[in-house]
């Protein structure tokens, strides 16, 4: 098999595809929740810790006499616990829809055996006997 058949069958093969499908779906996601930490939780959030500390930004926190800015590392760390946060009540969200799925595609347990089977199983028992 030539190389160019060979990359065709890997690029054709269907996890290949999904992986493709994944990070394209994972880089719209990622937009999404960034935009809602960053537009609407991560302020209403600091808002009031900035009010508090008479500042308008979070950002301009930094250890006197320094260039250290330890406000910006301080928001980095805050966002990254809400958008682990959202995540994690997504995917909350997704193994339980999963779970209801499941449960109602499971099979049904086989039926009852009816009298008439009953009393034949019961021959045969007492034949082996």
């Amino acid at each position: 098999m030539g190389m160019i058949q060979e990359f065709k069958a890997f690029a054709i093969r269907g996890n290949v595809i999904d992986l493709a499908i994944g990070v394209v779906i994972g880089g719209a996601f990622s937009k999404i929740i960034n935009s809602l930490v960053e537009d609407i939780i991560t302020p209403a959030v600091l808002t009031p810790a900035l009010k508090a500390a008479n500042l308008t930004n979070l950002a301009d926190l930094a250890i006197p006499g320094t260039a250290i800015k330890y406000g910006n590392f301080l928001s980095t760390c805050i966002s990254f616990i809400i958008v682990a946060f959202a995540l994690f009540m997504v995917i909350k969200a997704i193994n339980r829809a999963q779970r209801k799925e499941e449960a109602a595609q499971a099979p049904a347990p086989p039926p009852e055996p009816s009298t008439s089977e009953k009393l034949l199983m019961e021959i045969r028992d007492s034949l082996k006997k």
